[in-house]
């Protein structure tokens, strides 16, 4: 994610509003369910109803580096979503950190002004109400599991293939966590297989996964390759048109990906995987990478599905929601 210029916030009202009157005057008010995705440059909430619909969306600007303001405009931007759809709702919050089981403070995230912070607390008290938090990459499964490209299927790992690399595990409709709130976060592993030449990572180590599949490993193993830098969209165009070294840049990718899944499989065996963040809008990815599997999956055959998001970047946001399965 990329954080975006500060500013005090004019929190309401909002430009470009998403609503649908129709559906809000149908709805029940003690289904719906609220998404807020906390992003570097972007706070982003939804309403959904009972099915999963939209009632409501807006995308407005995240107070960069302000903890306090991003606090009262997540509670400014709940407040205008009951107001519009004349509804309350349950609240469910996606971050890019996950909440420490030990300190109860905000851990990992990318939005350095949460760390350390007690975002549940403070946003419930804002709110008045109870409120779920979950890191984000656990709300992208959340959602493809619930009604998207893995709805139907009981065991879901969530992959973030973007700026960085993460991931989400879901069982039959319930996120994984795990008592130290990392379950999913695979890109911090080492990448099989890599015996040399390891990139260093912002994390203090070397030879990560998220160092050889985010987007600027992409990028940074087809300079390391040719001595020419291209940004990722320019590497698959320049595969798709023939070009050998962009080819060879996209297969090394395939069979790390392969490598790096096989991992996952081997571990959790879900039933399927779904790919989230700006790659996973590569299309070869999903034709070139399951026939690679079965080399490094401990299987006689690898049934596990690798499927394209239903819901692409508005996935955690829907997850968010998600977060609160059942209302009474």
């Amino acid at each position: 994610m990329f954080l975006g210029k500060s500013s005090k916030s004019k929190v309401y009202p909002p430009r470009n509003t998403s609503f649908t009157r129709t559906n809000a005057r149908k709805f029940n008010g003690s289904c719906m369910r609220i998404g807020i995705d906390i992003g570097g440059t972007k706070i982003e909430g939804i309403a959904l109803d009972a099915a999963g619909n939209i009632l409501f969306r807006e995308r407005i600007p995240t107070p960069a580096g302000d903890y306090h303001a991003t606090v009262a405009t997540i509670a400014s931007l709940v407040a205008h979503t009951e107001s519009i759809t004349k509804n309350t709702g349950s609240v469910g919050v996606g971050i890019s950190g996950a909440m420490s089981p030990v300190t109860g403070v905000v851990k990992n995230a990318n939005s350095t002004c949460l760390i350390g912070m007690p975002l549940d607390r403070d946003l419930a008290q804002a709110l008045g109400r109870e409120i779920r938090i979950a890191n984000d990459a656990d709300c992208f499964a959340l959602s493809e599991a619930r009604d998207g490209a893995a709805a139907g299927y009981s065991s879901v790992f969530g992959v973030i293939l973007g700026t960085g690399v993460g991931g989400g595990i879901v069982f039959d409709g319930i996120p994984l966590a795990g008592p130290n709130a990392i379950a999913g976060e695979w890109g911090h592993n080492p990448m099989p297989g890599e015996i040399t030449g390891r990139p260093e990572c912002y994390c203090g180590r070397a030879g990560c996964i998220e160092t050889y599949l985010s987007g600027p490993g992409l990028s940074a193993d087809h300079l390391a390759a040719t001595g020419r830098s291209l940004p990722p969209p320019d590497i698959v165009a320049a595969a798709d048109s023939g070009d050998p070294d962009a080819e060879e840049t996209m297969t090394r990718y395939e069979d790390r990906l392969a490598r790096a899944l096989a991992t996952v499989i081997n571990i959790l065996d879900p039933a399927a995987v779904v790919l989230g963040g700006g790659l996973s809008g590569i299309q070869r990815l999903y034709r070139n990478v399951p026939p690679l599997l079965p080399e490094y999956v401990f299987s006689d055959t690898v049934q596990t599905a690798l499927l394209a998001p239903e819901y692409g970047d508005s996935s955690g946001v829907r997850g968010a929601a998600w977060l609160w399965p059942e209302h009474s």
